[in-house]
């Protein structure tokens, strides 16, 4: 199933694509594509539907494809690729760090350009939704705890990032620098999430094209990693880290300043596309 949220923002309706890849209301099923509903008996239940006898929804707004997230976790430098262009060591382990939920918007919505920026760049990544929850999950029973899968544009601030006497947490999580979506696709449509092509472009430019074949850590593995240090519970997002391309990493290095156009898509899972503004 290809699973949606379309509206404006916080009042996005829950919804389902047909055949015909139109988005039909599921607002008489479920409250939202969130939470309890990810849990493997909830998506059962949505799957046994024929979304014909739904009725459409107009075009519009897209939002992000998961609601009231709880926690936003993200894998850092984990594609060798990308380690290197950015000058640093492949980790032993995953480097684990956090996006403030207030960052998440649709993944067409405009990604704003923070005040005093200097070095907003883009970072095209796997996106991984819990759907059944737990903690010290084993590598073996991880899959089964994932509802689905997404597109992410992981876009980060590399001076606030790196350069400002603290945690990378505050170069990634200002407003606007978590688009999600535009559907979260359930795991039995995703044969191998370790098999997928991804790849960004900015105004027409291919930056990134990659796969997630290269990643240092598969999905299993992060997610049973993740729960070894906090609980996952249905909803949580991990986004997988990214593959080389992106500005830090260009000779001269290349920065978003405002009025381009971000477009970005994962095999099987969609595409994005964000004007960028400026706050």
């Amino acid at each position: 199933m290809k699973l949606l949220r379309v509206g404006a923002p916080g009042q996005e309706k829950p919804a389902i694509l047909d055949a015909q890849g139109k988005a039909r209301d599921l607002s008489s099923v479920v409250g939202d594509i969130a939470g309890d509903v990810l849990l493997p008996e909830a998506l059962a239940k949505i799957a046994s539907i024929d979304p014909s006898t739904l009725p459409e929804l107009d075009a519009g707004r897209i939002g992000p494809c998961v609601g009231q997230v709880g926690k936003f976790i993200c894998i850092g430098l984990n594609y060798s690729d990308h380690a290197a262009e950015t000058g640093a060591e492949v980790p032993k382990e995953p480097v684990i760090f956090m996006k403030a939920t207030s960052a998440i918007c649709g993944p067409n919505d405009t990604v704003l350009i923070p005040r005093k920026s200097v070095k907003t760049d883009w970072e095209v990544e796997l996106g991984v939704i819990i759907g059944k929850g737990g903690v010290y999950i084993d590598e073996a029973d991880a899959l089964d705890h994932v509802a689905g899968y997404c597109v992410i544009n992981d876009v980060s601030e590399r001076e606030f990032q790196i350069e400002r006497s603290g945690t990378w947490d505050k170069g990634k999580g200002c407003d606007t620098f978590g688009p999600i979506g535009p559907w979260l696709v359930t795991r039995d449509e995703v044969a191998d999430p370790q098999d997928l092509n991804l790849w960004l472009e900015v105004d027409g430019h291919r930056y990134q094209d990659g796969s997630t074949k290269t990643m240092v850590f598969g999905v299993a593995h992060i997610v049973s990693y993740v729960s070894q240090f906090m609980s996952l519970q249905p909803g949580d997002v991990i986004s997988t880290g990214t593959p080389p391309g992106v500005g830090m990493g260009q000779k001269p290095q290349t920065y978003l300043k405002g009025g381009e156009t971000i477009e970005l898509g994962i095999e099987g899972l969609g595409t994005q596309r964000q004007k960028v503004g400026k706050a």
